[in-house]
């Protein structure tokens, strides 16, 4: 299945994988542009961007589960993740840190929340609408981790 046929089938899960996606590149880069300022608060609030950001690629992307080595308490909390319920709930936790960095100053990582909360909204309306999670091929799901083993 191409990126079109995956995107055609109007599955809201393929579209907050793809969010997801998104989501984890602005939590690097605004994370990683956001360890440059003097409020430690910041500070912190940008650690914990790019530490979703880590989640996030483990979480969308299966394939990485099988190549990188992680610990066996983090793949079995990764693995929890699996319904659309429990990643929208996973991607509100992490867009709900980066809407309280904004307490302690504004600064871009407003940017990271709201596209968490896009892909946490997307899951959410999967799950409400009884669509099953799809993986997307092009991402590593049904079947292309498999070949690895």
């Amino acid at each position: 299945m191409t990126l079109k046929e995956e995107f055609a089938t109007r599955n809201f899960s393929i579209y907050a994988q793809w969010l997801g996606i998104l989501s984890l590149i602005l939590c690097l880069a605004l994370g990683i542009s956001n360890l440059f300022t003097v409020n430690i608060l910041i500070i912190v609030f940008a650690a914990l961007c790019i530490a979703s950001g880590v989640v996030i690629i483990f979480i969308e992307v299966p394939l990485l589960m099988r190549i990188c080595p992680t610990s066996a308490s983090f793949d079995a909390a990764v693995r929890k993740i699996t319904t659309n319920y429990m990643r929208a709930g996973a991607y509100g936790v992490m867009a709900l840190l980066q809407y309280l960095s904004i307490i302690f100053g504004r600064t871009s990582l407003i940017a990271a929340a709201i596209f968490l909360t896009f892909t946490a909204l997307c899951y959410l309306l999967a799950g409400v609408k009884g669509q099953a999670f799809v993986g997307s091929k092009t991402l590593g799901g049904a079947g292309v981790a498999q070949m690895i083993v």
